[in-house]
């Protein structure tokens, strides 16, 4: 990606500070410019956690540090860090123009990691990579610096328990829900699961246990693969990759039975019965609250969206859509994929969009300039009444058009986003309660 773009739906690569915000009691310590830390906590809005965004203790680089260095001036920050807060990791995170300077950061960093401190540093330059690409990048310097010591006193691996990686902390605005949600399936079937982000971790001392665990767990197209690799690697451990968010019953069955294999396969030696019995109870319950639509879809089927455009990134634009058109009638017409996927994988993405639908191929556009996915919904039609999924940025958009909106992508100043999740088979009834309450919204 070069040049301008428009309505940009992610951050630069020290917007990955979100991700050490997400781990209970961690503190990101910015040495950067003041502007970052600000810039952070504007666009992810509600993400101070323990100490981030504006709190975040920063050096505050200035000319002075671009002229004669900013390495003592960290150092003293590091200290004083210790004093304030009462931590159990401290991530430092580079910002640009002490990439530009050179400061050593990691020989800094090292003084204190030879006390003992729990402190780990990254370069975040923001003009090397986006944050969807810096959080594995912080992930595997949290391991390879400060998990890894603790392998070679790790007990024996458990072949029950499992890392996820799924979420990325505040990128995804359902972040807390779906991990919440990940965790519940994942355990309903007979394993255990580091979710290691967010208040149903165990925290720092989950992240000890990650070199223990007998596999791990990706739910994304790309997002994350560099941590699974680096795991696999490191310390033996297989990866079970599902490539896009489960939603609803058909994606999140499909989830656990293929979970449950590879599990036993790899010496997890799960009960089928349990995991068939949670599966077929979880069934249940989804599917009863589905038939009980059906009075409202026939007195309004004639006023529902019948065809959706969804701009998010690649899990969520294969998830949605799945669900959507397969349990919902809900038609995915243009797709647009807006976290600037790297190239590498978007062959992945296609081959799983094509497979979407049976009976018609749906178009799908990796753009990062979401103002170019506009431009294209602007200038075509369909018959029916229009459904978007995206970002506060489309709000006009939908309102141009005369289509429903739902915001459930970043940025989102029109929605209040606590724990909510889309994930499993209780994500898939809260997306069509809210689908249809923006609907039953219109009818005044």
């Amino acid at each position: 990606m070069s040049g301008l773009i428009e309505q940009q739906r992610f951050m630069c690569a020290i917007g990955g500070m979100q991700t050490v915000v997400a781990i209970p009691r961690a503190v990101p310590i910015l040495h950067s410019g003041p502007g970052c830390g600000t810039m952070v906590s504007g666009f992810f809005e509600r993400a101070t956690g323990y100490s981030g965004g504006s709190t975040a203790p920063c050096t505050n680089f200035s000319e002075s540090e671009v002229i004669f260095g900013g390495e003592e001036k960290l150092r003293e920050l590091i200290k004083n860090t210790y004093k304030v807060l009462d931590t159990d990791l401290q991530v430092v995170l580079t910002g640009c123009t002490s990439a530009i300077v050179g400061d050593d950061v990691g020989s800094i960093v090292s003084e204190f990691a030879d006390e003992g401190k729990p402190i780990v540093y990254v370069e975040t330059a923001g003009f090397k990579a986006t944050n969807y690409e810096s959080h594995s990048t912080i992930v595997n310097a949290i391991i390879d610096q400060y998990v890894d010591q603790f392998s070679e006193t790790a007990a024996d691996k458990d072949s029950k328990l499992v890392n996820v990686f799924a979420s990325i902390p505040y990128q995804d605005p359902f972040w807390k829900g779906n991990l919440e949600e990940y965790k519940r399936l994942i355990e309903g079937i007979g394993l255990k699961a580091n979710i290691l982000f967010g208040p149903y971790s165990g925290g720092v001392d989950e992240w000890k246990s990650i070199p223990t665990a007998g596999f791990n767990v990706l739910i994304s197209p790309w997002y994350g693969t560099e941590i699974v690799k680096n795991l696999e690697t490191k310390y033996n451990q297989p990866f079970f990759q599902f490539p896009y968010i489960p939603i609803g019953g058909n994606e999140t069955t499909r989830f656990l039975e293929e979970l449950t294999t590879f599990a036993n396969d790899h010496g997890a030696a799960l009960s089928m019965e349990r995991a068939k019995h949670f599966i077929a109870r979880e069934e249940l319950s989804f599917y009863e609250e589905i038939d009980n639509l059906a009075t409202f879809l026939l007195e309004f089927r004639y006023g529902l969206p019948s065809f959706v455009h969804i701009l998010q990134d690649a899990s969520y634009v294969l998830g949605i859509s799945k669900f959507l058109l397969h349990e919902v009638g809900i038609i995915p017409h243009e797709l647009f994929i807006t976290d600037d996927t790297p190239e590498e994988y978007q062959e992945l993405i296609k081959e799983i969009s094509l497979k979407i639908s049976d009976k018609k191929q749906i178009p799908i556009y990796f753009l990062a300039d979401a103002g170019k996915a506009q431009e294209i919904i602007k200038n075509i039609s369909h018959s029916g009444r229009g459904l978007i999924i995206g970002s506060g940025w489309d709000k006009e958009l939908a309102k141009e058009k005369g289509y429903d909106f739902l915001s459930a992508a970043l940025p989102s100043p029109y929605r209040m986003i606590l724990t909510t999740g889309y994930a499993g088979y209780r994500g898939g009834l809260r997306l069509i309660e809210d689908i249809y309450n923006k609907v039953l919204d219109t009818y005044r």
